[in-house]
């Protein structure tokens, strides 16, 4: 058995590990381009924003909740109704007749996204050995940013040549055949167990995220400032209730989320780079964007073609780290690099203007995007590495936790600094040359800090070779 699933069922089992990330970000890159179109065929531009927000809200919150349950219950068995509950979503949201349906049905979607990315990483270290696993991450990384290679293009082709609703229902085929796989190939293992789901924790946690995002998002929203009540109100809210949520994790039997693993340095530490490197992806893969269509005035697809550059260079960032840990078996020597590259590539935008060099410009997204890669892949060895096997999928699930909402208060303090900028340049400069102005301030400011903070706290991490060494032969066995 074993062996037959060794020599037939390693591609498919990659395709499943592989198909789940590429899913679920596929959809957070797809939809953005189509956004205009569809609020403009349903109505409710007011309500575009909560598009964005209800599908944030959901996934994140659940991140963390399927990489415990995971842990406890097995992969194979939440992964799936990941999946399924994704599928369904999407197939609803393309049927969507108004603004309302489709935030609510974006909601179900990010149910479901939730268990794709985190459940996907957690497989490789467990079906793959250290040799092996170390590649699989880099083309984990890959596809992660691939997706934002072929997430807009895509948008772009649906919504200009067949209907803005195929941007949700080509996950619906994906999500078939994938599913298919899972059933077919993926190897089902019972998981730790527990005993009563933490159902407190679990609800204080969705509440207190929830309150969050809903104060970081309306932070972006017309003339809104900290103090004002609905960003204060929430944010103020959401801290209170997660210091009652690590309260009541350290005295439940079976956490949601294990408290004792923030006292491992490494574990600690990635998470903080995790959180702080967001603010790099999102200044490149959010502003740059919007410098193309604000300030040059290219279309949504055009501008999504001309990122290419920075993708393409995260997907060779990701690709060669995994190379690289797999052949010198170390992780941190290749991460300390990343950040560097990132401040170059970031700090070289501050020129960023209405005449500057295409060229240029795509060396130095070329330089944010060879830093931005190996913290895709080198990142979740890393916290992978740092804790016991039975909570693989709890700090792979928090890994991507704290991206997501690392990038969430990115993009809303970002956000103010942007339209502060744009609002003092417009009557001296323009409106173009003031969106150029503010793509050159904030790019610039966010990447750097992040890159540097991150930078920081790696140079603290311990160890950084790679140390869980199981034969693949003995994982697949356990995994029966």
């Amino acid at each position: 058995m074993t062996t037959d699933i060794k020599k037939k069922g390693n591609g498919l089992l990659l395709l499943a590990v592989l198909g789940g990330m590429f899913l679920a970000m596929l959809d957070q890159t797809i939809v953005g381009t189509a956004l205009p179109k569809i609020t403009s065929e349903l109505g409710g531009t007011d309500l575009y924003t909560w598009v964005v927000t209800s599908y944030l809200l959901t996934s994140t919150v659940t991140v963390p909740l399927y990489g415990r349950l995971s842990d406890q219950y097995g992969r194979k068995r939440l992964l799936l109704i990941g999946v399924v509950v994704f599928v369904i979503g999407s197939a609803l949201c393309g049927l969507s007749q108004d603004m309302t349906q489709l935030i609510a049905f974006r909601g179900l979607q990010g149910l479901g996204a939730g268990a794709l990315m985190p459940l996907s990483m957690a497989l490789v270290i467990e079906l793959f050995p250290p040799d092996k696993s170390a590649r699989v991450q880099g083309a984990l990384g890959g596809v992660m940013a691939l997706s934002f290679v072929a997430g807009p293009f895509l948008g772009g082709l649906f919504t200009d040549y067949a209907s803005w609703r195929w941007a949700f229902y080509v996950n619906v085929p994906l999500g078939i055949i994938l599913t298919a796989i899972i059933v077919m190939r993926l190897p089902f293992r019972k998981g730790t167990g527990g005993g009563r789901p933490d159902y407190l924790g679990i609800a204080v946690f969705a509440v207190a995220i929830c309150a969050l995002l809903v104060g970081l998002t309306n932070k972006g929203i017309g003339d809104n400032t900290w103090t004002t009540l609905t960003v204060a109100g929430p944010i103020i809210g959401s801290l209170v209730l997660l210091a009652a949520f690590v309260l009541i994790e350290r005295r439940v039997a079976d956490p949601i989320m294990p408290m004792h693993l923030f006292a491992n340095r490494s574990y600690t530490l990635v998470n903080v780079v995790s959180f702080f490197t967001a603010f790099c992806m999102f200044a490149g893969v959010v502003f740059l964007p919007r410098y193309f269509q604000e300030a040059l005035g290219v279309s949504a697809t055009s501008s999504g073609l001309r990122i290419y550059p920075l993708t393409l260079a995260m997907v060779a960032g990701s690709v060669i780290m995994g190379a690289l840990m797999s052949r010198t078996g170390l992780f941190k020597p290749f991460l300390l690099g990343a950040p560097v590259l990132l401040i170059a590539g970031t700090l070289l935008c501050v020129n960023l203007s209405l005449d500057t060099a295409p060229l240029a410009l795509a060396g130095w997204m070329a330089l944010i995007g060879l830093g931005m890669g190996p913290m895709l892949s080198g990142l979740t060895v890393a916290i992978q590495q740092s804790v016991p096997p039975q909570f693989i999928g709890t700090a792979t699930a928090n890994l991507t936790f704290f991206r997501q909402i690392g990038g969430s208060v990115a993009l809303a303090i970002a956000g103010t600094a942007y339209g502060s900028v744009v609002t003092t340049e417009a009557p001296l400069h323009g409106l173009q040359a003031a969106h150029a102005s503010a793509a050159a301030t904030v790019i610039p400011w966010l990447g750097v800090a992040g890159a540097l903070i991150a930078f920081l706290a790696l140079t603290g991490l311990p160890g950084g070779r790679l140390t869980r060494a199981v034969p693949v032969e003995q994982k697949l066995e356990a995994l029966v």
